[in-house]
């Protein structure tokens, strides 16, 4: 049985969920480490002490197959080298490059990832000369999620989207995006209806094909989920019954 573990800062690697089941059966444990929200605004040596001992204790509850480092932030910064058992989610600049007209491609990252040199390094070590790239703080997005308003405040959500990308967009000719925090999935609908002419690029694809891959020897009979959270487990549960998932949830700590 392939067992999975899948953290973030909250309900940022929702997103990733459905296309791991897609692709592979296996149980997936998902810690919504909701008292440590947002990564985004940490520093780097508090992440690392977050991310070190979430890890940790994964490892210690549920002796997982493999670990989902389901937040861009920890993975740009603190470059933890995807290995059998850690993986992480990274902008997929090479696959917007493909897919892009005009060469200018947006990637929306939290503020602290968006400001990093790891992020630089990151964009100087995968792009292309020709490929022109605007970093936006999309932090402000991040916050649309966590906070439930995607889920019923659609006119406050447009507007603050509409603030955030509206004149960059226009600006920078930008016709590819990567949603380059796990978060921003959850808003795609929106983004796709405010912003037809921009194609946005979901890095749970390539996870959840690497996930595939890693446990193509080990694959459960069925899917499975159990769903944990560092905060209140009845308010996260009400917030995700709103959005599909009828799960029982349970407080652990990190």
């Amino acid at each position: 049985m392939a067992k999975i573990a899948i953290f973030d800062s909250g309900f940022g690697s929702l997103s990733l969920i459905r296309p791991i089941q897609k692709v592979t059966k296996s149980e997936i444990i998902y810690f919504a480490d909701k008292k440590n929200f947002p990564y985004g605004k940490k520093s780097k040596s508090q992440l690392r002490h977050i991310i070190d001992d979430t890890i940790k204790m994964l490892k210690e509850n549920f002796n997982p197959d493999l670990i989902v480092i389901g937040s861009n932030t920890p993975s740009l910064l603190l470059q933890k080298k995807d290995t059998l058992r850690i993986i992480g989610v990274l902008p997929p600049i090479k696959e917007a490059a493909k897919i892009s007209k005009t060469s200018n491609i947006a990637i929306l990252a939290t503020e602290s990832v968006v400001h990093s040199y790891e992020l630089s390094n990151y964009i100087k070590l995968n792009k292309e000369k020709k490929l022109k790239i605007k970093k936006i703080n999309a932090s402000a997005l991040v916050d649309l999620v966590e906070s439930g308003k995607f889920i019923d405040n659609y006119e406050y959500c447009k507007k603050i989207i509409r603030i955030v990308l509206n004149d960059i967009f226009e600006k920078n000719n930008i016709d590819v995006a990567t949603l380059s925090s796990t978060h921003l999935p959850l808003l795609v609908s929106i983004l796709k209806k405010e912003f037809p002419k921009v194609i946005f690029l979901d890095p749970a694809k390539t996870i959840a094909n690497k996930v595939a891959k890693i446990t193509q020897k080990n694959r459960s009979k069925r899917n499975s989920i159990k769903i944990f959270t560092s905060s209140d487990p009845k308010i996260f549960q009400k917030h995700l019954s709103k959005v599909g998932f009828k799960h029982d949830v349970n407080f652990l700590s990190s």
